[in-house]
Parts: C-alpha cells; sequence; structure tokens
C-alpha cells in the first residue's frame, strides 16, 4: 500500500517557482520576500555543515556575497496531504578554474493558511 500522497501539475509548478525565487539575488536580499516564505519554524542544515535558524538566515541573506546558481533535476515529491519535499541540485562555475560546485538540495514545503512556506532546507556537497 502507497502511503505517498499524490502531487498535482499546479502544486509542482508553484512550489518550484517559490524554491527558484529563493535562489534569485534580488529576493534572497530582501528581508520581507524572504520571511514570508519562511515558516516561523524553518531551520537549515547547510552545505558547510552549519544549522542556521530562520533568524540567521534572514540576517545573513541580506549582506551574503552571492551567485546564483543554475537548477537541474527538480524533482518534487508527495509527503502528505499539503505537505511536499523538492529535491534537486544546484551547479556553479568556479571563476575560470573549470571546477564545478555541485550541491544536493532537499526542502520541505508546507501549505500554511493557503500559501506555500518551506520548512526546512538542507544542502549537501556532491561527491
Amino acid at each position: 500500500m502507497s502511503t505517498i500522497a499524490k502531487v498535482d501539475a499546479a502544486t509542482v509548478a508553484e512550489v518550484e517557482r517559490l524554491e527558484r525565487l529563493l535562489l534569485e539575488p534580488e529576493v534572497r536580499r530582501d528581508r520581507e520576500r524572504v520571511a514570508a516564505l519562511l515558516t516561523d519554524d524553518f531551520f537549515e542544515f547547510g552545505k558547510s555543515g552549519r544549522v542556521w535558524t530562520r533568524e540567521r538566515i534572514l540576517e545573513m541573506l541580506g549582506s551574503e556575497d552571492y551567485t546564483q546558481p543554475e537548477v537541474e533535476d527538480f524533482t518534487c515529491h508527495g509527503i502528505a496531504a499539503d505537505v511536499v519535499l523538492v529535491t534537486y541540485r544546484t551547479v556553479r562555475g568556479n571563476d575560470g578554474t573549470g571546477e564545478r560546485d555541485v550541491t544536493l538540495r532537499s526542502s520541505i514545503w508546507v501549505k500554511d493558511a493557503g500559501r506555500w512556506k518551506v520548512r526546512f532546507h538542507q544542502g549537501t556537497r556532491e561527491a
């Protein structure tokens, strides 16, 4: 018996749009826009191994040195009604070295008062 919730195309499109917004430099620097996309209990396990709280993320994003990555292999998996897990890879070129910085990413999105918000995010360097 499958317990995986089905995810309709409109939900996939909306959650992907919102996840990609969080990767845009102009959105990341706007505290209010980011705050509107995070649950109050949001936290993140960064690719550095650091644990980030919602408040710390909101403080850090406004001043970070950031280059928007390319997104590959975006998928959306239903977990429960109004809860989805998204997984994807981000890829950045490294300033003329020919090397790529590839990070595996996952986020748990929940529908809160009719709006999708991210509750958890994790970035892990690809081996």
